[in-house]
């Protein structure tokens, strides 16, 4: 299992945002227990399935604002039905992940403890590339991304955009789609492999 441990980053200077994120994680694809506030800004919930961690990791680090912790690892089971009565080591490795990553002062704040310790920091590492590339995403290349993902050829996307195919080709380049889009199951088999 993997559990997930997300702290709004510099939440002293600014408003709440815990609300806006569960709206924005309810019904995310692999949710075994729905993300709730655990704790003044923080929001915790579990997933089976690695790829939509990868997933969810990558969106929060694309919203930005927020320190993510994945612990990969058991849980007490059966789970209950709020991730707040929950137990576990992947429910303590999320907590060791959510800390570390709150103090990195890197561009993307997140972290990864499994019981695997050796996959669990090269998960960490793959995952930390991924969100730098996404962090230096320029607009024009999330707009080619957007469509793209949404399953529109680059021709629909070059009408849409008003741009020649080329130019969404270019785009699509600049962005590191392709290497995104391969690296993103690597990832993931990691985090399979870091629950031990």
């Amino acid at each position: 299992m993997f559990v997930l441990t997300v702290d709004q980053r510099g939440s002293r200077r600014g408003t709440d945002r815990v609300p806006e994120l569960l709206e924005r994680l309810a019904d995310r694809p692999g949710l075994v227990r729905g993300f709730e506030r655990t704790v003044g800004d923080e929001v915790q919930g579990v997933l089976a399935d690695a790829d939509a961690v990868v997933e969810l990791v990558l969106d929060l680090v694309r919203l930005g604002g927020w320190s993510v912790g994945v612990g990969a690892g058991p849980v007490v089971e059966p789970l209950p039905a709020s991730p707040r009565a929950a137990s576990g080591e992947a429910f303590v490795l999320a907590r060791a992940a959510v800390e570390a990553a709150k103090s990195r002062q890197r561009s993307v704040p997140l972290a990864v403890r499994g019981v695997d310790v050796v996959a669990a920091a090269d998960a960490e590492a793959v995952l930390t590339l991924l969100g730098a590339v996404l962090v230096r995403r320029t607009p024009g290349g999330w707009e080619a991304v957007d469509a793209v993902r949404a399953g529109a050829g680059q021709d629909v996307v070059a009408q849409g955009l008003g741009v020649t195919q080329q130019a969404v080709s270019q785009r699509l380049r600049a962005a590191l789609w392709a290497e995104d889009q391969a690296v993103r199951p690597v990832a993931a088999r990691l985090l399979t492999a870091a629950q031990g």
